[in-house]
């Protein structure tokens, strides 16, 4: 446990007017607090019925009292818990009693802060806290209470177990060189690394899936001009938002729409035609279009009824960085029925909405809100980086122990643990932690 010397407290509860408010103190002090306020220390772990009184003797309030003592609770420390009437002044009057007892306003997170300096949880697990009040649907929730519980955790530490164990071995072979024992000859170390890899793109694809339903997922709308797009940010938007006309290169610069399904958020961007222009404006908006394709998470290419059936053009494929989900707008001029093809492409009419429902059907799938999530764990795009480090270095490390560079692989699978230990809190910097804390409520 670390050594804090200050005890801090905060309203757990919204701000506002409540049928009960909850103020959190944790710290040293907090018996002594208790003995102040309450006329006694509570027995550990029981609620008690009590007046809640200044130092002066001025009533405050009348509430239920809780006592935890260290090291059996949140945060570690000894912690109180009153429970008061919810009307703000009540609150405010209770707070600032507490505050004058010797305890300060606890800074937003600094009690998930404390509980993962002192060993309560890791730092994958108290990020799961915030997500888990901030969840938008079910299923989020139902991800952030893995994290919470440790599955995410329990995943990476057993991987940094393993490799802790390879490293030794390679490290070993190193240190005793003049034993001319060639531990990559016989290509277990391969082998091993191989399945590392194996099994943290796993790890990394539920990751993902528990990452699209936190953040939500960026979709960019492509194609050539006038073949729709517009249209269809307006009709998933359920608002005119972006400007349509007949007239071609109407757009001309990124259109950025979010919208919920589900209660989950999809980040929609309508982009400037492509094609081949000599408008300096127009030009600026495709090269905006082409930076937005790199950030998409779905790229959906729009074709009409200008457009062969049997496969979208080959130059605007090549202009994808990923394969496109490929919609034919315009049936309603088309009559082309409405629907998934069986080889993949949609065909829908933005103007009309005709297929619109069977598009949003698609989107859900690819958030995971149709697949089965069992197992998917809530994750934040620091942990995906650091996921994605782990596994580069993994593949560099594999090219070293092809090579029997034994140093250089030792580094690279160096760099991997390093980059896994950053998920869960094991190798950390006071700036992230505070970058990662001072997002959550002031009383968590």
């Amino acid at each position: 446990m670390t050594e804090q010397t200050d005890t801090i407290a905060a309203l757990a509860t919204p701000a506002g007017r409540g049928g009960i408010g909850v103020i959190r103190i944790s710290g040293p002090m907090a018996p002594e607090i208790a003995h102040t306020l309450l006329g006694q220390l509570p027995k550990p772990r029981y609620a008690v019925f009590s007046d809640f009184v200044a130092t002066k003797g001025e009533l405050l309030d009348q509430g239920i009292a809780l006592y935890f003592p260290a090291p059996h609770s949140f945060t570690g420390e000894d912690v109180l818990e009153l429970q008061g009437h919810g009307g703000p002044v009540v609150m405010d009057l209770l707070l600032n009693a507490v505050l004058k007892l010797g305890a300060r306003l606890a800074r937003p997170g600094e009690f998930s802060e404390r509980a993962f300096l002192n060993g309560k949880m890791d730092l994958a697990q108290a990020e799961a806290i915030a997500d888990l009040i901030d969840s938008a649907s079910a299923q989020a929730a139902r991800c952030a209470l893995r994290s919470l519980q440790g599955e995410f955790s329990a995943h990476i530490h057993a991987l940094v177990n393993q490799l802790i164990g390879l490293r030794s071995y390679i490290e070993a072979g190193i240190d005793f060189v003049d034993e001319e024992i060639d531990l990559l000859a016989d290509g277990q170390v391969i082998e091993t690394i191989e399945k590392f890899r194996k099994e943290l793109d796993a790890i990394l694809d539920k990751a993902r899936q528990g990452y699209l339903l936190k953040e939500g997922m960026r979709i960019v709308l492509v194609g050539e001009p006038n073949v729709g797009k517009s249209s269809l940010l307006n009709c998933l938007a359920g608002r005119d938002t972006a400007i349509v006309t007949p007239l071609p290169g109407t757009t001309r610069d990124v259109v950025r729409e979010q919208i919920q399904l589900d209660g989950m958020p999809l980040h929609i961007t309508d982009t400037a035609g492509l094609r081949e222009t000599e408008d300096p404006v127009e030009q600026e908006g495709i090269r905006r279009t082409k930076r937005a394709l790199e950030e998409a998470d779905v790229v959906i290419l729009l074709l009409d009824e200008r457009h062969s059936y049997d496969t979208a053009p080959a130059d605007l494929l090549a202009e994808m960085p990923t394969l496109p989900l490929i919609i034919r707008n315009k049936i309603d001029k088309s009559g082309h029925h409405a629907g998934m093809s069986a080889d993949g492409v949609l065909y829908l009419s933005a103007k009309t909405g005709e297929g619109i429902e069977v598009l949003k059907t698609c989107l859900k799938e690819k958030m995971g809100l149709h697949n089965n999530s069992e197992g998917h764990f809530m994750a934040r795009r620091r942990h995906l980086d650091a996921l994605q480090r782990a596994k580069t270095a993994f593949t560099i490390a594999l090219n070293h122990a092809h090579t029997y560079h034994s140093e250089l692989l030792a580094e690279e699978l160096r760099q991997a643990q390093q980059a896994l230990g950053e998920i869960t809190g094991e190798v950390t910097t006071d700036d992230l932690l505070g970058q990662i804390f001072s997002t959550f409520c002031i009383g968590k």
